[in-house]
């Protein structure tokens, strides 16, 4: 039984204003979603105002005044998801896509060489060091007295190893360490480093499936999230053969753009229909919508979620055989749709028809 639906929204490409999370959030409510994926900072800017570390939001956010979330801002969130049975989860992914969190913080980044002299460019955060993880420490410390629920995702995707391979400090100590030349059990030791610090907050983490094919030492309380196009399901029964648990988000990137048709895409996806035991597949405990924001900001934020992402939702909370036919969920669709815009959610259409009550803004 899947028992975890999440949708996940990037607020580091594209700032969205705390009004429009609200929203979200009680779209996500008519639409039985449990869980919001907060991915809060990235590579683009860093927008949640840290307490401990002001600059990083000072420096790293786009603005450091309009473009931010204060502490209060998250906890209006938290509660207006929690009375419509929402969990927040926060994002915040690293070692890499972590370029904003340098501009408030020195020397957390690698510096990155050309030949035997720095460049002057910086790839993800430093792993050497025991300030970087002192650092890390300090955050979550925060992070997690702020944000109350039991998981963090710690992201741990898309790392590039071109910057850590540059630099000489980081080559000898790949070699004190006796990891070579693979780079991945680098990045195994960075994660099993701040996966202890979040456990020592008691929280259970979450990671992107990048973790999971370079870790060997399997943590039995953190989560794979798989997120890798091609033969998803493959590696959803990997993860769960190995008896971590699985949140399937690679079918339900609803970012890119596309026609509305494409509702039935997510509809027809069968997250369990992967050759496995029972006690298998009840480790895929969630799916995940994911609104990446390179191309998404508040203004077609929500014609870009609904009502496509309503689609999956009914996939996963509902009995896959009873809600099997796309040809007869595509009316049930085109009501619900309408519903949601007498509630004043601003879902794009299907295809030609009218809804009783059109929207007339907000």
């Amino acid at each position: 039984m899947i028992i975890t639906q999440g949708l996940l929204l990037d607020t580091s490409r594209h700032y969205l204003p705390v009004h429009f999370i609200l929203k979200t959030l009680d779209a996500m409510a008519y639409n039985k979603f449990n869980v919001f994926h907060w991915h809060i900072v990235d590579d683009p800017s860093f927008p949640y105002q840290s307490h401990t570390y002001p600059d990083l939001s000072n420096k790293g956010a786009f603005h450091p005044v309009t473009h931010i979330y204060t502490q209060t801002d998250v906890r209006k969130v938290i509660a207006h998801a929690r009375f419509r049975g929402i969990r927040v989860v926060p994002e915040f992914d690293s070692p890499g896509h972590t370029q904003s969190w340098g501009k408030g913080q020195p020397d957390l980044l690698t510096p990155c060489y050309k030949k035997t002299v720095p460049s002057g460019t910086f790839g993800p955060i430093n792993p050497t060091l025991s300030s970087s993880y002192q650092f890390m420490n300090s955050l979550f410390k925060e992070v997690t007295s702020v944000f109350p629920d039991s998981f963090v995702h710690l992201g741990g995707d898309e790392v590039d190893f071109t910057c850590w391979k540059s630099n000489p400090k980081v080559q000898a100590f790949m070699t004190k360490m006796g990891f070579g030349h693979d780079y991945t059990k680098l990045q195994s030791f960075y994660m099993e480093s701040i996966m202890n610090i979040t456990a020592a907050f008691n929280k259970t983490s979450i990671v992107w499936q990048d973790v999971f094919d370079y870790h060997k030492r399997r943590r039995a309380q953190y989560v794979v999230e798989v997120w890798k196009r091609g033969c998803y399901l493959c590696k959803v029964r990997q993860v769960a053969k190995a008896g971590l648990k699985v949140i399937l988000a690679a079918p339900f990137y609803l970012d890119l753009p596309g026609p509305t048709h494409d509702w039935a895409r997510y509809y027809i996806v069968r997250p369990l229909s992967f050759k496995g035991t029972e006690q298998q597949k009840k480790l895929v405990i969630g799916g995940e919508v994911c609104m990446w924001g390179e191309y998404v900001d508040a203004t077609n934020l929500s014609p870009r979620l609904w009502p496509r992402a309503s689609a999956a939702a009914e996939r996963l909370w509902s009995n896959e055989e009873q809600t099997s036919s796309v040809d007869k969920a595509f009316p049930r669709l085109q009501d619900f749709r309408c519903k949601m815009i007498r509630r004043g959610i601003q879902a794009e259409p299907l295809f030609i028809g009218y809804c009783k009550h059109e929207y007339i803004g907000l």
